[in-house]
């Protein structure tokens, strides 16, 4: 073991004194644990200290949970501790030892098929599943569609919250979902971005904590649900807040980049929900902020995502605290070996399976595909063209940009014509959730961002996403572009392809310009070249 006895970084001896004895943290790095003299506790510095694990470095030196933050000494590719380091969270979590018989049992199932849904036929239920892109596996009973939220058997509060939203009915994925979630089954989802997904797993939640007995003082919540990023956090949050607002349903997005005493206080007052990142949860419920031992509603969404992160071994380690006759709802995009996987580890009970669509990762064909291929020098002159051209009119655009520097110059020439405003992983996190407040609201018309903003961003009235700078990957691309033409709206998406024959460039072209035909548009042929790699 290395021990410091000198001074510590700047930035924690503003805030931990020595103390009386002299130690107290024990950080593992690279194997090897680094005892800081007069530490009182990492876990007490909120955002500066705050043990989240991440992907890409650390926010303010803290720990992160998959941010864009690139301030380095945090986990990350860009941060002082390696990616693996992650696994180190949760170490000294305790085994859970369970006696069902012993504790309260879980109310579960609450759904009465309506009169009208229980009297579809067969080859009605086919060509509405056909009309709904849907397909159910698993056991005997498999839900019915539901056709409109009456039919649904909502609580009368939480259906008038429903039908004032303005939909005009269920989703795809909510009309045979809701059924399955509020009859207590576990259930895998497979669907696209955009899908409504995050009502189908909210609203059965609401009516699950509804039956269960009341939080008490130093219990934790009923319904936990985990998320890959912070922003998509706090968008299940804000969600979530829409529809518990005048009840006594008490909410909490834990995420690192905030101030963890803030997330401490509320937990410490009792909540019924927590939305939270891996790598935020396992600490406080290791340092004993809250417990799961009453959760007894699980929900993993956009599961696909968090594995691709590095988080399963995170999840496998929070699982661990829930009880077992819970009950599962993981959501995902794909269903790839490592889904199913989890889906047979943390369901007690084979899972009713609901796939809308296809199980492969797919464009939304309600967005318009626009590709130019363009060269460095009249890039921007082509992106200013099309932004001029769609966003007179107060036109709400999020453009995406591979680096901080070009994101901050694109809103400041953006800014002259436009309320323009950029966020990235170098801004603070409570900069960052005022400019998506304001663009949200309208306030802000164009937002120009890192891939912060690729999942969790869900804006009403977005028409319009520009691609400045290409994705990594096609699956990047089909997750930015949906932030349009979404709940059933349309959208255009604008793509600015490098004119390059480097690999990764083709094989983003190739899978581009088939998602383009699988939903019936035509690639343009400068696409078409660079995926057949220059040749004619």
């Amino acid at each position: 073991m290395r021990r410091f006895s000198g001074a510590l970084p700047a930035y924690l001896a503003k805030t931990a004194p020595c103390t009386k004895h002299g130690v107290i943290a024990l950080i593992p790095v690279c194997g090897r644990s680094i005892q800081y003299v007069g530490l009182r506790s990492y876990q007490d510095y909120g955002e500066r200290g705050s043990y989240s694990q991440g992907s890409r470095g650390s926010f303010r030196g803290g720990f992160d949970d998959g941010s864009d933050s690139r301030r380095g000494g945090g986990f990350g590719q860009r941060g002082g501790f390696e990616r693996s380091s992650q696994n180190n969270a949760g170490q000294g979590l305790q085994t859970q030892q369970w006696n069902l018989e012993s504790m309260q049992p879980i109310q579960k199932s609450f759904y009465k098929e309506h009169p009208e849904t229980a009297a579809l036929g067969q080859q009605e239920i086919k060509v509405l599943m056909q009309k709904l892109d849907a397909s159910v596996e698993g056991n005997q009973p498999h839900p019915k569609p539901v056709r409109c939220f009456s039919h649904i058997g909502l609580p009368a509060d939480l259906l008038k919250l429903v039908m004032a939203a303005g939909f005009p009915g269920p989703s795809p994925i909510q009309s045979i979902g809701w059924p399955t979630a509020l009859s207590g089954r576990d259930m895998v989802a497979v669907a696209q971005t955009g899908s409504g997904k995050t009502l189908g797993f909210l609203l059965p939640a609401l009516v699950h904590m509804a039956a269960q007995p009341p939080v008490q003082p130093g219990d934790g919540p009923i319904a936990l649900v985990m998320a890959p990023t912070r922003e998509l956090a706090v968008q299940i949050q804000l969600e979530a807040m829409k529809f518990t607002a005048g009840t006594q349903v008490r909410t909490v997005a834990c995420y690192g980049g905030a101030s963890r005493h803030t997330q401490v206080s509320q937990l410490r007052r009792g909540v019924e929900i927590i939305i939270a990142t891996p790598g935020r949860l396992l600490d406080l419920v290791e340092s004993r902020e809250t417990c799961l031992r009453r959760v007894s509603y699980l929900v993993l969404d956009e599961a696909d995502r968090m594995l691709d992160m590095g988080f399963e071994p995170q999840i496998r380690k929070v699982v661990s605290q829930i009880r077992p006759d819970r009950q599962t709802l993981l959501w995902s995009a794909t269903w790839p070996k490592e889904i199913q996987r989890l889906a047979r580890d943390f369901c007690k009970q084979e899972p009713v399976k609901v796939t809308i669509g296809s199980e492969e990762l797919t464009t939304n064909p309600k967005i318009t595909q626009l590709i130019e291929v363009v060269d460095e020098r009249n890039k921007r002159q082509v992106f200013l063209e099309f932004v001029q051209k769609v966003a007179q009119g107060g036109e709400r655009v999020l453009v995406f940009c591979a680096k901080k520097k070009d994101c901050d110059s694109l809103a400041r020439t953006l800014s002259g014509e436009f309320k323009a405003e950029s966020i990235h992983g170098g801004k603070e996190q409570e900069r960052r959730d005022r400019i998506l407040a304001g663009f949200k609201s309208g306030k802000i018309s164009i937002l120009v961002a890192t891939d912060v903003a690729q999942r969790g961003l869900d804006v009403k009235e977005l028409n319009y996403v520009v691609n400045y700078d290409i994705p990594n990957n096609l699956e990047d691309y089909i997750h930015r572009i949906g932030r349009t033409a979404r709940a059933g709206a349309t959208g255009t998406a604008l793509t600015l392809f490098p004119r390059s024959f480097s690999p990764d460039v083709c094989r983003l072209a190739q899978g581009i310009t088939k998602c383009m035909q699988e939903v019936g548009q035509e690639p343009p042929h400068a696409l078409k070249e660079l995926a057949g790699g220059g040749r004619r």
